[in-house]
């Protein structure tokens, strides 16, 4: 998700508030430094261009094996001037720059992401996952309460780069650049919604429309002809996918509001066909309850009817092509909980049988269903039912948040992974859950610090970010870093509060907020290799992409406690099993306890922190953490 400004109109959207083998998997880490099962109609072109004879190393390494650097272009380095204004004329309402307000284009461009990859690299980064770069509707809102489609989820053409952020050869010089170095690229996508451009004659502010349900204004008695009501299809044997023939007596939209395009925006979509009202609910705004969680318009955006075979065929087509003629190494996908269940059985299987005959065979697709408290069964149900291959993990999101930035003790950690059996492939599948301990819409971790203990010191800030980034690292799934906070970055908020430029701001509420760690603030360009944050992530990946158990390795929970303190788990090698003994402390004071650890551990040494050199009894091993302290003992020789 992504936002503007006033809270009316979020601008975007935030609902209120993982011998020779051994050496194969090594030379490829240190290379860094279904389509036959749908309908006729769903059909797309074959590729473009044949699979490589040979696949290059990037190519055969499984997420798991990743670390993610997610960044939104606008607000990382302007490389390029010239584009600031995207070839608008006319002033900020026009053009959507201004660099002053934390809600308008800022200047940050795709030259500027090319410019700093050896830094993003240098950090530890792996992939890269960038905001949607899309043709953008420049500015929304009501009068008053505009902002600008900084963020990128404001789509009106979804076939080019937008032109604030660059071109399309700048796109593909950016995915051949990190491609070069071994680094893979993830795309955020948006198939919810489009720009705001439909209006309701019957709701003049059509950002503020209530919703019309499907019981009071049902499909087959308003507007248009008597006919087959739409079938929703259904989860028993199988998916049950829509016919045009369900769609046919649907020639009127205006069953709920009756809907119109503004003079002017008639064919401000790409493709065309999104342009016809026809292919949205046109129901109002989403109250994020029951059908109008899928069917209601997102603060005012056009919610696309993703029931319809046209939309669907269109999105598939829309996406593949982007695959095809970039070669980009998966999707992180808006709003997805927000589309149908139905609309994901054949998207999915059909983009992953594109990126596969494109030669790209680990091609990874995350989902986005926001949560603020943790509850994995919201996600795993979409990996269960939608089908989506992995989603992104907001519930350890919020169980890091509950125990390193609040008070609720490790058991929440504890029931956390004890619940990923739910995910569909089990605790397996889990291991691919992107884990994140800060991002764009909800804020970032330091500010949860800030907020929960406002008397807290500089430097307990500063472990308890870095602690909260350790977790990341070396607990199970996929760490995606937040661009900014390996500088410090903190934030008022989330949404536009989280959003700070990283190269000099000219947003006075960024420039006011102190950093962590630092005395230097966002008026500077912050793309220095020194901040004690910076350095602890670049140590905690280098730690993770030279140890497989912490990639991909089984995870077993030692010990928890239901008050903030110990948490520990041990990770195993894939290969060897040999065991990687982790353990934290979420307190404010030193611990010492024992912990189980396999039998058959006898000798540690240190990876992290300090290390008691032999278990005190068989299965039996000292910890001593020092106030929110981690380390991290390898059994054996701790040599790969």
């Amino acid at each position: 998700m992504a936002c503007g400004g006033h809270p009316a109109w979020s601008g975007r959207h935030s609902l209120p508030v993982r011998g020779v083998m051994t050496i194969f998997q090594t030379a490829l880490r240190l290379g860094i430094v279904f389509a036959s099962f749908l309908l006729p109609q769903l059909a797309f072109a074959a590729p473009s261009a044949a699979r490589p004879a040979e696949l290059a190393a990037y190519r055969l390494r499984p997420p798991t094996n990743d670390v993610v650097y997610f960044l939104l272009p606008d607000r990382f380095e302007n490389a390029d001037p010239s584009n600031d204004k995207g070839g608008l004329a006319g002033g900020r309402l026009q053009t959507g720059f201004d660099p002053t307000d934390k809600g308008f284009y800022h200047g940050g461009d795709l030259k500027g992401v090319i410019r700093r990859l050896d830094y993003i690299q240098a950090l530890g980064a792996t992939a890269i996952w960038i905001a949607p770069v899309f043709v953008n509707k420049p500015v929304q809102g009501p009068p008053g309460h505009e902002s600008a489609g900084y963020h990128g989820y404001w789509i009106t053409d979804f076939t080019h780069v937008d032109p604030h952020l660059g071109s399309d050869a700048d796109y593909k010089a950016l995915v051949d650049a990190a491609h070069a170095r071994g680094m893979k690229v993830y795309q955020d996508i948006v198939v919810n919604h489009t720009a705001d451009v439909i209006r309701y004659r019957e709701c003049p502010d059509s950002n503020n429309c209530p919703y019309r349900s499907r019981a009071d204004y049902p499909y087959d008695t308003i507007g248009g002809p008597h006919g087959k009501p739409i079938n929703r299809g259904f989860l028993g044997d199988g998916p049950r996918f829509q016919t045009a023939a369900n769609f046919a007596h649907l020639t009127n939209p205006d069953y709920a509001y009756t809907p119109y395009v503004p003079e002017g925006e008639e064919h401000i979509k790409v493709p065309d066909w999104l342009n016809n009202p026809i292919y949205y609910h046109n129901r109002g705004n989403s109250t994020f309850t029951g059908e109008s969680s899928t069917m209601g318009d997102f603060s005012g955006l056009d919610d696309l009817m993703t029931e319809n075979p046209r939309v669907v065929q269109g999105m598939i087509a829309i996406y593949a092509a982007w695959i095809d003629k970039y070669r980009i190494d998966g999707f992180r996908i808006d709003t997805e909980k927000h589309v149908n269940p139905e609309f994901w059985q054949a998207f999915v299987p059909a983009i992953k049988a594109r990126a596969k005959a494109d030669g790209i065979p680990n091609f990874l697709m995350f989902g986005e269903a926001a949560m603020p408290r943790m509850d994995p069964a919201v996600l795993a149900i979409h990996t269960r039912v939608d089908g989506m291959p992995s989603m992104l993990d907001f519930g350890f999101n919020a169980a890091v948040r509950e125990t390193v930035a609040g008070s609720a003790g490790t058991n929440v950690l504890a029931r956390l992974f004890r619940l990923d059996g739910l995910y569909e492939g089990g605790a397996t599948a889990a291991m691919e859950l992107p884990t994140f301990v800060s991002n764009h819409d909800f804020g970032r971790f330091a500010y949860f610090v800030r907020q929960a203990f406002p008397k807290a010191s500089d430097e307990e800030v500063l472990k308890r970010v870095i602690l909260a980034h350790a977790m990341m690292f070396m607990l199970r799934g996929i760490p995606v870093v937040y661009y900014g906070d390996e500088q410090g970055f903190a934030g008022l908020g989330g949404d536009q509060a989280a959003r700070q430029d990283m190269f000099p701001s000219k947003v006075a509420s960024y420039n006011d907020d102190p950093l962590v760690g630092t005395k230097a603030t966002t008026a500077d360009s912050n793309f220095g290799t020194s901040h004690p944050i910076f350095r602890a992530i670049a140590a905690l990946a280098r730690l993770r992409l030279t140890h497989p158990a912490l990639e991909r390795g089984q995870q077993i929970v030692r010990d928890y406690s239901d008050k903030p303190g110990l948490f520990a788990v041990s990770r195993l090698d894939p290969v060897t099993g040999r065991e990687i003994l982790i353990a934290f402390n979420t307190s404010d004071r030193p611990l010492s306890a024992q912990v189980e650890v396999d039998a058959t551990s006898s000798h540690f040494t240190p990876l992290q922190g300090d290390c008691a050199p032999e278990p005190t009894a068989p299965a039996s091993y000292p910890v001593t953490l020092p106030p929110l302290g981690y380390i991290a003992c390898s059994a054996g020789d701790g040599n790969r």
